[in-house]
């Protein structure tokens, strides 16, 4: 029995040559997809809905294809987006010990809400006032805060225990402070306003309330929870807000800015393990943010938070930026120097965690010499660091999306990990992988995580010590910022 003859050289040569040639087409084409994608440096998650209004008002085909394709995009960078009813146990890390040790002052029982009116009145450095457990409603003018305390001798408003005392704000402002030297702490504040409009701020901080501290409180249904800002050449600098609750219970029915902590203009203040979360703006240009710094101020610190922009409220339309050096810019009318040559300098962003956010995780603005330093982002539309004004140092950060710069910002990222924006496109979520469930915000390491040599010892986003070599991002292990 004869055997077939092997292959002539060659053709054996030219199917050799036509596989390079293919692969060779296959990989060229694959660059050129990656080079288009980049150069357009926009998420699938932001095409999405730029596709979906540049097709409606067409014919019900071109509509239809395009209501599909923009619901694939969103499938593909984001995942099922089915609302999340509980908080993830770590996420709301204990807050910081926080001021000096009291001076000799009286401690003012508070039992109604006309009390509370006189006692904010009628303060005097070191005073406590604290208020018997119950619910309050307050309606018309908002609580005057113009008495000052001292560095020494700050005056105090609390409750005996957090959520012992609710607070039920029915007016455009809650407390209005304009005096140095206030801490508030442990109260549960609510808006009940039957518009949106009439609710913006449970605090409003201006002018010389400096070193205002504002800790381990409940804080719900505002445009914007927390309000800084300068008035007539005064600004309120060196404030703390730690361990609070910033959150709403649905989206917010509203043109005006939705931003649970809204600064303009200050200066170093520090914002430290609060849990800011469903911040979604339903009116105007239906954007928002977790927190942002502008107007000309510097020194702001955004450390160990976590910003969930979307939880309960998962899937919700419009655009949500977690944090933010410039947020959408300033008026030069309230900017600190009258001009905002940059939005905000020397402002750090460190260990935070980042998560379910319509559009950029981090977004800087005009901003200089911004640091973003060991965060976390998950399934954010990444770090955006733009125009030229701005200059940033990213390091050691793990995001689940793209690092990028628009309009000639300065940026320099140096030993982080982040997902390839054309993998994104593919539904390649690399860093995604790394966790046991990203999508459900199960982020326990699905195996050894990624380490990083650190030089320094500040605590990760749970208070604990980094090993060295650290892990990339905010958090060692999330167990450890379980309440115990």
């Amino acid at each position: 029995m004869s055997s077939m003859p092997p292959p002539r050289p060659r053709v054996s040569r030219r199917l050799a040559l036509a596989g390079i040639a293919f692969t060779t087409i296959v990989l060229i084409g694959l660059a050129a997809v990656s080079v288009a994608v980049d150069s357009i440096a926009v998420a699938p998650r932001l095409l999405a809905p730029y596709i979906e209004r540049r097709s409606s008002g067409h014919n019900p085909m071109i509509e239809g294809i395009g209501r599909r394709v923009a619901a694939l995009l969103l499938w593909i960078d984001r995942g099922p987006l089915e609302p999340r009813m509980s908080w993830p146990a770590w996420a709301v890390p204990e807050a910081p010990g926080v001021g000096a040790a009291r001076t000799a002052g009286r401690d003012l029982t508070i039992a109604s809400v006309a009390q509370l009116a006189e006692a904010l009145d009628r303060a005097l450095p070191g005073d406590v006032l604290t208020i018997v457990p119950g619910t309050y409603r307050f309606t018309g003018r908002s609580l005057g805060v113009a008495r000052a305390g001292r560095d020494d001798a700050p005056i105090t408003v609390r409750a005996p225990q957090p959520g012992s005392v609710t607070l039920e704000f029915d007016m455009l402002e809650g407390f209005h402070v304009s005096a140095p030297h206030w801490v508030f702490e442990n109260l549960t504040i609510v808006g009940v306003c039957k518009s949106d409009d009439d609710c913006e701020h449970a605090f409003h901080v201006v002018g010389g309330a400096k070193r205002v501290v504002i800790r381990n409180n409940e804080i719900r249904e505002f445009n914007a929870h927390l309000k800084i800002n300068g008035a007539a050449g005064a600004f309120p600098d060196h404030g703390r807000v730690a361990g609070n609750l910033l959150v709403n219970s649905r989206p917010r029915r509203t043109g005006n800015p939705v931003t649970p902590f809204d600064l303009v203009a200050a200066s170093d203040w520090r914002v430290e393990a609060n849990l800011i979360a469903d911040f979604v703006k339903d009116g105007g240009d239906y954007t928002s943010y977790g927190a942002f710094a502008k107007g000309g101020g510097a020194g702001t610190q955004f450390v160990r938070n976590v910003v969930l922009c979307e939880h309960r409220l998962r899937g919700a339309g419009g655009r949500r930026v977690g944090l933010s050096f410039g947020g959408g810019g300033s008026s030069t009318a309230a900017c600190r120097d009258r001009r905002c040559v940059v939005e905000h300098e020397r402002g750090l962003m460190r260990d935070n965690l980042i998560a379910s956010c319509s559009d950029d995780g981090i977004y800087v603005n005009r901003s200089a010499q911004s640091r973003i330093l060991h965060n976390t982002l998950v399934d954010t539309a990444g770090i955006n660091v733009r125009f030229v004004e701005s200059t940033a140092v990213v390091e050691g950060n793990l995001v689940d999306g793209p690092i990028r710069t628009h309009a000639g910002a300065l940026l320099r990222a140096t030993d982080n990990r982040h997902t390839w924006l054309t993998a994104s496109y593919l539904g390649l979520g690399g860093v995604r992988r790394l966790f046991v469930d990203a999508s459900s915000l199960d982020l326990r390491w699905r195996g050894e995580p990624p380490r990083r040599a650190l030089a320094d010892d500040q605590p990760d986003l749970c208070g604990a010590p980094r090993r060295n070599p650290a892990t990339y991002g905010a958090f060692e292990d999330l167990d450890r910022c379980r309440p115990r």
